[in-house]
């Protein structure tokens, strides 16, 4: 990925709900109505969710989020509370995204596949970011797109957000594309698989490797078959295994750019840390699950957790979302989101050629 240097947001370009007074109330408690707002938010996606297994909750959310952002008031004292569900909230999911990864499994696909995938995450993202250049896209941009579509979709956006801090407009467009592209996918890989002919690992590791985000490989895997489904499934894991990589690769990045321009330098002028510390977190939740020696009861709640602080992150990105804004977007986010699709599926499906 490209290192060059480019200005990010200012507190201006970040979206906020529509301003109101307010008021007397403590700090301490502004923010857990802010909380709570995108925790109900986040209640309802994950009751929907559950009528509607082929889509994901945090999808959902996000959604509901613009709805309520376009169709009610939002005051503005839910801010602080938003900004702590979309941040604090969000790295906190991702680390304990970890727990759904076992070494083993991953392990169990062989060195050929686990090559595929490293293959389709690096290739994937060098191609974006050089083609979202050449489309005049910030940096920043091509960042969450090119993350997005390489790893895991919305949280893999969220999470390299989390490192480079790219504006509210990018995060939101660009987990606007991973739902339409991802959407059309379902039932696009299932149809190239039944032209080609192809077996039951060799769909799995088409579907795994290429498909968004990990709901709609599940989805996609289903109307293919069982055989399909558990390869699928597997491979999209060993993909989201790289988010932490990718993010440690993207915080030297980071580092280097907080010590060349001074633009992602905190408060009190320290720099950003080499290696974000929820990637830690993911890393060590990964190495615990791996161990064995948590109880399958610990796992379930850990999963329910996980997108509970996900999909409450994701409401309060949605409540971002204006129409205005998305229809200042242009047409060139979506052709980079279109070629990397395309882009991620050929470097699958190559692979699973020179594999067969």
């Amino acid at each position: 990925m490209s290192g060059e240097v480019e200005v990010t947001s200012t507190p201006q370009d970040v979206v906020r709900p529509e301003a109101t007074p307010v008021g007397p109330r403590s700090r301490a408690v502004v923010l857990v109505a802010g909380i709570g707002v995108c925790a109900a938010g986040a209640a309802i996606a994950i009751a929907l969710g559950r009528l509607f297994p082929a889509v994901n909750p945090m999808l959902i959310a996000i959604v509901l989020g613009a709805l309520v952002a376009n169709l009610v008031p939002v005051p503005a004292w839910i801010g602080p509370g938003v900004d702590f569900s979309t941040k604090r909230l969000l790295r906190l999911g991702i680390a304990v995204l970890g727990l759904q990864l076992v070494f083993h499994d991953i392990l169990t696909l062989g060195w050929g596949v686990i090559a595929l995938v490293v293959v389709i995450v690096a290739a994937g993202i060098t191609g974006t970011m050089y083609l979202g250049r050449v489309l005049g896209l910030s940096w920043t941009q091509r960042v969450l797109i090119s993350c997005g579509f390489s790893i895991c979709g919305a949280a893999a956006v969220a999470a390299a957000d989390g490192v480079v801090d790219a504006k509210r407009k990018e995060v939101i467009t660009s987990i606007a594309l991973v739902v339409v592209f991802g959407t059309l996918m379902i039932p696009g890989i299932p149809l190239l698989v039944g032209v080609l002919g192809m077996d039951d690992l060799q769909s799995g590791i088409l579907a795994g490797g290429s498909i968004h985000e990990v709901a709609q490989v599940v989805a996609a895997g289903g109307m293919i078959g069982g055989g399909t489904l558990a390869v699928a499934t597997v491979v999209k894991l060993a993909r989201v295994l790289m988010l932490a990589p990718v993010m440690a690769y993207l915080g030297v990045v980071r580092r280097r750019r907080s010590r060349e321009t001074g633009v992602h330098e905190d408060t009190v002028g320290r720099q950003p840390p080499l290696v974000p510390v929820f990637v830690i977190g993911f890393l060590a939740a990964v190495a615990v699950r791996s161990s064995g020696l948590l109880p399958d009861v610990v796992l379930e709640h850990a999963a329910l957790v996980q997108s509970a602080l996900l999909t409450t992150a994701m409401f309060g990105l949605g409540l971002g979302v204006r129409v205005g804004l998305l229809r200042s977007i242009g047409l060139r986010p979506f052709v980079l989101a279109a070629a990397s699709t395309l882009w991620v599926v050929l470097i699958a499906l190559v692979g699973v050629l020179v594999l067969s």
